[in-house]
């Protein structure tokens, strides 16, 4: 057993997560018929019954802290009647504090991305399957009526396997040959890997440049563009190289879903799944109810899952920016999946797919521990088996492999591995050194070869 010098910390339901869940049928709230709004969307308090009712009010000390700069970007963009974005969350951190803008056909809306450019250079980072299809549309957007704007474009490879320095290099070296300065901004037009990247060049770059995030997976969307994670992989682990620095705003075009393979869809549910089982327990069980809406891309559902993951996303995030606590519950299953990654070499399996599995191992831990009950471990199963996505590890990895990789997780503290646990309730969870480690070489024994 753990010594208590590693308390545990507790995280129950987030207090915005009032949603009443639909019955078992689709009653989404359209997307194109939401009209602009803040993190608490109380405008739709009004919805006819049956309808979504509105996640309960932010408390005031929240409402106070939101920026001056996020404010007026979003009243000036309720201003335009003829805005596509249904859509506005604020990541409320203070003077940093940003918009992410959700709605069909953001790509289309040139003043969206020129409110947010500073400087007359851009220089948009992509890769070699998302340039054919939105690289024109993204450059169109940024100069349409700005011809003082000169934007240039890298195009890096793509899959994980790329998100290293060497490939990182080539951003570098791109800005610098076409002599870009501190006022310049850098635009991610990509999925995880290629935000990673592009944010931790702006990080870098001139010791910080100003950076746009626009998703184009799923993945992306409801996780890594929001909140200012950024880096690379290392060949002995993931993610270990990088910094903490926001965005001036997220643009989210939900239309850049339909270009996108049906794998990549399913490995983005993981992290929406997520959210239910860590503070939104209504959420969890509304995915359950629709999840076959969401693999057939109803956009109605694939637009409310976004918003409401990016909700619990920004609210995690404006509480708790550097991850010394609350945020690190967002990484359920994320530490025995970055293990598999990290073993089975980057990009055999999608990001989504090893945190699938990853949180099965999560959840069989927390059981094995007595901490949840047993419905909690068959609903997760089943609901991760509907979206088609792994619930066991590849073959390959063994209990040395996942203690190799898991020593030199970020989530290591004095030598004390720490895990985000589920305990209680649907929901509430822990973020916790303080466990018995003979639940944790159980369940890596019941998952692995040995």
């Amino acid at each position: 057993m753990a010594t208590s010098s590693a308390p545990s910390i507790n995280y129950a339901v987030c207090p915005s997560a009032n949603i009443s869940v639909a019955p078992r049928r689709s009653l989404f709230p359209a997307a194109s018929s939401l009209p602009l709004r803040r993190l608490d969307l109380r405008s739709m308090s009004s919805l006819p019954p049956g309808r979504f009712k509105a996640p309960a009010p932010i408390s005031a000390r929240r409402r106070s802290r939101i920026s001056a700069c996020a404010s007026a970007v979003m009243e000036e963009a309720t201003k335009r009647a003829d805005s596509r974005v249904s859509t506005v969350v604020d990541v409320d951190l203070g003077s940093r504090s940003y918009p992410i803008y959700i709605g069909s056909g953001l790509l289309d809306e040139p003043d969206l991305l020129q409110r947010h450019v500073h400087g007359k250079s851009v220089l948009v980072v992509t890769n070699t399957t998302i340039a054919p299809l939105y690289l024109d549309k993204v450059v169109k957007a940024l100069t349409l009526g700005n011809p003082k704007v000169t934007v240039e474009s890298v195009i890096l490879p793509d899959g994980e396997k790329y998100k290293n320095m060497e490939t990182l290099m080539k951003v570098f070296d791109k800005a610098i040959e076409s002599r870009m300065d501190r006022r310049c901004t850098f635009v991610a037009l990509g999925g995880g890997v290629i935000g990673d990247m592009c944010g931790f060049a702006a990080a870098s770059f001139l010791r910080g440049v100003n950076f746009i995030q626009i998703p184009t997976t799923l993945m992306a969307q409801v996780d890594s563009s929001v909140g200012g994670k950024t880096g690379v992989n290392h060949p002995l682990g993931k993610n270990l190289i990088g910094a903490f620095y926001q965005p001036q705003c997220v643009l989210i075009d939900t239309e850049t879903l339909n270009t996108l393979p049906d794998r990549e869809l399913a490995s983005g549910i993981a992290e929406v799944v997520k959210y239910g089982l860590i503070r939104d327990a209504e959420f969890f069980e509304w995915q359950e109810n629709n999840m076959q809406s969401l693999l057939a891309r109803d956009p109605s559902a694939l637009a409310y899952a976004i918003k409401r993951s990016c909700e619990n996303k920004a609210e995690v995030v404006s509480l708790d920016e550097k991850e010394s606590g609350m945020r690190a519950t967002l990484n359920l299953g994320h530490t025995f999946g970055h293990a598999i990654e990290t073993a089975f070499g980057y990009g055999q399996w999608l990001h989504g797919e090893a945190v699938a599995a990853g949180t099965v191992m999560a959840v069989d831990m927390s059981h094995r521990l007595g901490w949840i009950d047993d419905t909690i471990v068959k609903r997760v199963f089943s609901i991760l088996q509907k979206a088609k996505l792994p619930t066991q590890p590849p073959e390959m990895m063994t209990v040395e492999k996942f203690k190799s990789v898991m020593a030199v997780d970020k989530k290591v503290a004095d030598g004390l591995l720490r895990l985000i646990l589920l305990k209680g309730p649907l929901g509430s969870c822990v973020f916790t050194g303080d466990y018995d480690q003979r639940a944790l070489d159980e369940t890596l024994r019941a998952f692995s070869k040995n």
